[in-house]
């Protein structure tokens, strides 16, 4: 015989673990004491089980307590993502986001599938440019929210990730080692140029360029042949090249910033629901880099981009990639 469970049931019982206490559960579902006690006594009855030790006004779980914790935490997750998706707005239309070049291979591709997996109808167009440039298309309302490497956050931004910018060379190579130092940077408005010429002549270390463009492909191309060595965020160096690491003929170089940033004013919907997406994987990032002992830090911004309607759709799962993704 089929038996269903009263999720309400379950957010009581969860509350009270969290919490600690029926007077803390009962506070945060917003319900009296007796109604969260007269909850759990119903779990109890259906499972036919105690979930608890009762020591005075402390309760302690017992072995089936602990065992219905995960079970309940997640039956409740799919209770509310199911709603969500039934509740959610028709997203359409089109979202313009823009990137500088260095972040969109490492960050962006799970992002935009998940995205296109939850809103079909929303055509991505991605606009890659250095930071000061996209901060100036979003200013005229080119593009609708931006994405930027920054040494501080600007006003109405939030930051997604804190991360070291670091020499990268090839695996084993030896360009580090040469006088005068080949370096590849990004052209005249790139955001790291500045920071890395600065650093350069404060340490005396002559230098010759080798490419400089803001494109990635060749410039990353110029550090795997050891041409030459690059500034790049620790987090985006790919697997075929390495972090300098020893060397004390190159200057340390500073902490960076990838900020997110939509208008002022006029802000559609859609890159609201764009803004919950990219901050939420940036924080799934950050949870899976705590467990890794890496060293990059993410702000936990997922619950600062909250759509309009309040909605959260549901649906972590990567599929495919949007079909609908372009270069502006």
């Amino acid at each position: 015989m089929h038996r269903d469970i009263d999720t309400a049931l379950l957010r009581a019982f969860v509350a009270v673990v969290e919490t600690g206490s029926v007077t803390a559960a009962a506070a945060l579902l917003n319900l009296t004491q007796a109604a969260v006690s007269q909850q759990l006594k119903r779990l109890e009855e259906l499972f036919g089980t105690e979930l608890f030790e009762r020591h005075h006004r402390r309760l302690t779980l017992r072995p089936d307590g602990e065992r219905l914790l995960t079970h309940a935490q997640r039956l409740i997750a799919l209770n509310d993502e199911v709603f969500s998706a039934m509740s959610a707005p028709a997203y359409e239309g089109e979202v313009r986001l823009g990137s500088p070049h260095d972040i969109v291979g490492p960050y962006l591709p799970p992002i935009l599938r998940r995205f296109d997996k939850a809103w079909p109808r929303v055509r991505v167009s991605l606009k890659c440019t250095t930071t000061p440039q996209l901060l100036e298309l979003l200013r005229r309302g080119s593009i609708d929210l931006t994405l930027t490497t920054e040494q501080r956050c600007g006003p109405g931004g939030k930051t997604l990730l804190e991360d070291d910018l670091v020499w990268a060379g090839a695996s084993n190579g030896t360009a580090h080692q040469r006088d005068p130092l080949p370096v590849s940077l990004g052209d005249e408005k790139c955001e790291f140029r500045r920071v890395v010429l600065k650093a350069l002549g404060g340490a005396g270390r002559d230098w010759r360029p080798v490419c400089e463009v803001s494109s990635m492909e060749p410039l990353l191309a110029s550090i795997e042949a050891d041409l030459a060595i690059a500034p790049l965020l620790r987090s985006t160096i790919p697997h075929y090249l390495q972090a300098i690491e020893r060397d004390r003929g190159l200057p340390r170089l500073p902490k960076f910033f990838i900020n997110m940033y939509l208008p002022p004013a006029r802000q559609s919907e859609t890159a609201v629901e764009l803004a919950r997406h990219i901050a939420q994987e940036f924080e799934a990032n950050a949870y899976g880099s705590s467990r890794n002992g890496r060293t990059s830090r993410m702000a936990s911004a997922a619950g600062r981009f909250q759509s309009r309607q309040g909605v959260v759709p549901g649906g972590m799962g990567v599929t495919r990639f949007p079909t609908h993704l372009k270069s502006m």
